[in-house]
């Protein structure tokens, strides 16, 4: 597609594929740092101190082996990654990626969220259906979320799921994300999911979506780990809306533009 064309089907859908996103090199270094952050997660553990790392909570052992010998914690993600691993600072700025996110919403981008999402082998918990604009202090509610596989995701162990063009259906509730293997994707009985569909991707493709886009994954009863990093980006013409007592000033790095400015204090309005 042209850039023109992938902006054109973004807007219609709510959703874009771009393939080949990563090299071969840059996965194998990826995934070599993932194996990093699980033990440092380990570590962390040992020390009491859980830092940004969450278990996977419906994991059926106590732990699994990575690597022969090694027992490390089963893993549903990691949050704010750029803080403490240089591999996935510098992916969150990778030029491909920035190239398709400024054409999707502008040339000054500031980055929202950075994370690993991790399906472990037959333990990985299935993802509600929601739409992150749901849980995100943000108005109004137009971020793109991206999702790099660095592993083939496949239906077998938890791709993507998304609704198309659900992005026009405005913001609503939906409850908990993380769900037992065997529990349904949603407790919207009042809505017709009938055309959901899967989103496989290979290893170094990506997932660009809007953050009003209604999606989830399945479960991952397979031997194959699903690894995806994810990352949201905004315009500064984005509001900061903090809710439930939260800071009325919060920084953003920037990822693109604003004169070169490293990050960006957002102010709450009528803050003091």
């Amino acid at each position: 597609m042209t850039l023109q064309e992938q902006r054109t089907y973004f807007e219609e859908e709510g959703y874009l594929v771009v393939e080949n996103l990563l090299s071969p090199q840059e996965l194998a270094e990826c995934q070599a740092e993932i194996l990093r952050l699980h033990k440092l997660a380990a570590e962390l553990e040992a020390k009491g101190e859980n830092g940004h790392f969450q278990r996977e909570p419906y994991a059926e052992n106590e732990s699994q082996a990575l690597v022969q010998d090694d027992k490390l914690p089963v893993l549903r993600k990691a949050e704010n990654t750029r803080q403490y691993s240089e591999v996935f600072r510098r992916l969150s700025v990778h030029p491909k990626l920035i190239q398709v996110v400024q054409n999707l919403i502008g040339q000054d981008l500031l980055l929202f969220r950075s994370t690993l999402m991790f399906k472990p082998a037959f333990h990985g918990s299935a993802h509600g259906i929601h739409q992150d604009s749901a849980y995100w202090p943000m108005e109004p509610p137009m971020l793109v979320t991206v999702s790099i596989a660095l592993n083939d995701a496949t239906p077998e162990n938890g791709c993507f799921k998304v609704i198309p063009q659900s992005h026009k259906w405005g913001l609503q509730s939906w409850g908990h994300i993380a769900r037992k293997q065997d529990e349904s994707l949603t407790d919207h009985e009042d809505r017709d999911f009938s055309e959901q569909i899967d989103v496989p991707l290979s290893a170094g493709s990506a997932l660009f979506f809007h953050s009003l886009m209604a999606h989830g994954s399945g479960p991952n009863r397979s031997p194959n780990p699903r690894n995806t990093a994810l990352y949201a980006y905004f315009s500064p013409q984005v509001r900061y809306v903090p809710r439930n007592g939260k800071p009325e000033r919060k920084s953003f790095p920037v990822a693109a533009g604003l004169d070169g400015k490293e990050e960006l204090t957002l102010v709450a309005e009528g803050a003091k």
